[in-house]
């Protein structure tokens, strides 16, 4: 069971640039328990994938350079000594019955990669992950390199 209060620190910010996105994902990656389900919501351009790439470097898994999107491939897989961050990106995805050739029950907590990070883009449209306790990161643009972000713990539900 997650304690919610860990998150406090996380619930709203303003970010100015993709720069202090980057540092936001990295200080949350650091806090974050394990295992962990990130559910990032926003517009197309909102920084999902920025923000992916901070948590990537605050786990020590990847530098941010080394994260792309994975919205082709649909799954990246980053991993260091201590941790494992898997990146999906169900963007293209519409159907329920696609995400079962993706896997996603050797990764989601509870499966094989117990210690892991998930962090799905695009995953508010399916109600597999409704049912799951979940981080939901909330990215809104509010202006060309402004971005309101908050998080925000939501238990499983059936």
């Amino acid at each position: 069971m997650i304690d919610p209060n860990w998150l406090a620190p996380f619930r709203h910010f303003t970010s100015h640039s993709p720069d202090e996105t980057l540092d936001f994902g990295r200080r949350l990656a650091r806090a974050l328990p394990r295992p962990a389900l990130l559910i990032l919501t926003g517009d197309l351009g909102a920084g999902k994938t920025i923000l992916a790439k901070g948590i990537a470097e605050g786990l020590g898994v990847a530098s941010a350079e080394d994260v792309a999107s994975p919205s082709y491939t649909l799954v990246h897989e980053y991993r260091s000594a201590a941790d494992t961050l898997y990146h999906l990106d169900l963007y293209r995805l519409e159907q329920n019955e696609q995400l079962a050739t993706l896997g996603l029950e050797d990764i989601l907590p509870g499966g094989v990669a117990q210690g892991s990070v998930v962090v799905v883009e695009w995953g508010a449209k399916f109600p597999l992950f409704a049912r799951l306790p979940r981080i939901v990161v909330a990215l809104t643009a509010t202006g060309d390199s402004t971005r309101s972000i908050a998080a925000a713990f939501e238990e499983g539900r059936e």
